[in-house]
């Protein structure tokens, strides 16, 4: 009799597998042991393996068909045995008649169709959470899964961060008494690994999407009117979706000023741009010194290129703490970094090397050339498509207004992330996500910012919540400062010499965490520590009396607490 090949259950909540790749074909001898098949489940590839010994006499399910668990693979049996000898799935029971209609329920979770615009950190997170909540839900994405987090934003700009990370400790291994040498750089392995990191979390989402049963539509949304979109896909067909709510994150897109020869020049790159090069430029003038120039000028400057950064503030990163963006300023100078405050950029021509830049700084007009110039001067909101005023959403010059439940003027709107035009950080989309997703379905939530963390990869990482103490000044507010330098920190001194430092604002009355900032080795993983102690508006005495591990430099955090209420252990108390 013939033996059926069955989609294995590989997972308490797998409830269907997607035939990937057949390795055997109708007529294939086959052992018990031999793979037969691939098969993906969500973010997972596996293997089915022959469960005897036979001849693979029929291929039921085919490459790229979704089978529900238990559902017919295809059959293994004795040369020339027909399939039809095979045991017939048990009938199914006879359906109990249904009782006669009752009157219409009023509208459930599940019978509300949720169309989320945008599959970025903040679209896709919205889309799983509506799905958590029992939605009916659709997703709508013009380009790829992920937005531009994980294609071409947080993600590979991280992953050339650490390659460069490793490559400036590698070529001073020397430090810890190790002697090692540095061939070079082998940029198109790097770029590889950039595309198949960030491929690896495209996948992921995908699958996520697929787990929690959200379609998703590849294509452009715009208002055919307040309770349907219009989609023009791909290949250029349309599909008018209907919704009950919807939840727009559609995300920003590089910034271009008015400077002359910008756009004209080819020599003139956005991040996206930055992230492609096919080559380490010698020399890389960046406009803007916000947090994608400081990072994508702290990859290139390790890599091995001549960077020089242009700001027209009057420090760099605006909206970090001042006293360690100073610090920060001075560690990049000295590692040769170029670094140019309250300094317009007034024109880009052509030249020999890629492009000249005048810049005016101190009264002056100052003339650099360089290979590449990166133009890192923000982003704007990604609307235009939508038809705001089509469907008479409440905008800004294409900046979506909300309220803290992320709802618009119109009923059932909602928008989220960087189309807001606000925090354009990806955490925060995601968290305005998960608030749209839950007041669309039913729940109440409201989004409070005051938790949300900044951070910067620089070289020391940087990262802050909170209050400023620059901040704290400009509202009056009575606080105390306490700093604890990672210099007395036995772990960062070990990590990176103990360069960089801790410091806490807290009020000055109750002692309770306004405003932490932290420039040093995983200060961006440091810093949710602190988050949480501002949402549970904890006090310097709650920090106090929690235990930090030794030696590790989340014992500096405590320190740089203590140091406000002049009770550090590890310095002297001024």
């Amino acid at each position: 009799m013939a033996f059926e090949i069955k989609m294995p259950q590989l997972g308490l909540t797998m409830e269907e597998g997607t035939v990937a790749k057949w390795l055997k074909q109708e007529g294939d001898s086959v052992k018990k042991g031999d793979v037969l098949l691939e098969i993906t489940t969500d973010k997972l590839t596996s293997e089915i393996e022959s469960e005897a010994d036979g001849v693979l006499l029929k291929i039921v399910a085919e490459e790229g068909e979704d089978i529900p668990v238990k559902g017919l693979l295809g059959y293994i049996g004795e040369p020339g045995e027909q399939v039809g000898q095979a045991s017939a799935p048990a009938a199914a029971p006879t359906p109990t008649p249904a009782p006669a209609a009752a009157p219409a329920p009023a509208k459930k979770a599940g019978d509300t169709s949720v169309v989320v615009v945008g599959g970025g950190p903040g679209g896709y997170v919205a889309a799983i959470r509506a799905a958590q909540l029992g939605g009916k839900v659709t997703l709508i994405e013009k380009n790829k899964l992920g937005g531009t987090c994980l294609n071409v934003g947080c993600i590979p700009t991280k992953v050339l961060l650490h390659a460069a990370e490793a490559l400036t400790e590698a070529k001073h291994m020397d430090n810890l008494g190790i002697q090692v040498s540095v061939n070079g750089i082998d940029w198109k392995a790097v770029q590889s690994r950039k595309e198949a990191v960030t491929n690896q979390l495209v996948n992921g989402v995908t699958g996520l999407m697929k787990a929690n049963k959200i379609r998703v539509i590849e294509g452009t949304a715009s208002f055919a009117s307040k309770t349907a979109l219009e989609v023009v896909k791909k290949d250029g067909t349309k599909e008018n979706v209907p919704f009950d709510k919807v939840i727009l994150a559609t995300g920003s897109v590089p910034a271009v000023p008015p400077i002359p020869g910008v756009k004209e020049n080819a020599a003139c790159v956005d991040s996206t741009g930055a992230l492609a090069f096919d080559h380490v430029p010698e020399t890389l003038l960046v406009i803007g010194g916000g947090v994608i120039g400081m990072e994508l000028a702290t990859a290139y400057s390790r890599f091995g290129a001549k960077v020089t950064v242009v700001e027209a503030m009057p420090k760099l990163l605006p909206m970090m703490d001042g006293e360690l963006t100073a610090m920060l300023r001075k560690k990049m100078e000295a590692s040769g970094v170029t670094i140019l405050t309250e300094a317009k950029v007034q024109s880009v021509e052509a030249a020999p090397a890629g492009a000249k830049v005048q810049v005016e700084v101190g009264g002056k007009v100052e003339s650099f050339e360089a290979e590449k110039v990166l133009v890192a001067v923000g982003r704007r909101t990604d609307t235009e498509a939508l038809g705001l005023d089509k469907v008479g959403i409440a905008h800004d010059r294409g900046r979506i207004t909300v309220n803290d439940k992320m709802e618009t003027n119109v009923p059932n709107i909602y928008a989220i992330g960087d189309c807001l035009g606000k925090v354009m950080l990806a955490h925060v989309a995601s968290a305005q996500g998960e608030v749209a997703a839950e007041n669309a379905l039913g729940e109440t939530a409201v989004y409070d910012g005051k938790t949300n963390p900044s951070c910067v990869y620089t070289d020391p990482e940087f990262a802050g919540v909170g209050l400023t103490e620059e901040k704290a000044k400009e509202e009056g507010i009575a606080y105390q400062v306490g700093k604890f330098p990672l210099m007395a920190n036995g772990k960062a001194l070990i990590m990176n010499g103990g360069e960089g430092m801790i410091k806490f604002i807290i009020g000055k009355e109750y002692g309770e965490v306004l405003g932490v900032h932290i420039l040093g080795p995983r200060a961006t993983d440091l810093i949710g520590e602190c988050a949480l102690a501002i949402g549970m508006e904890a006090t310097v005495d709650e920090i106090y009396a929690t235990i930090h591990a030794h030696p590790t430099v989340t014992e500096a955090v405590r320190e740089a607490a203590l140091a406000a209420t002049k009770r550090a252990i590890h310095i002297p108390n001024k």
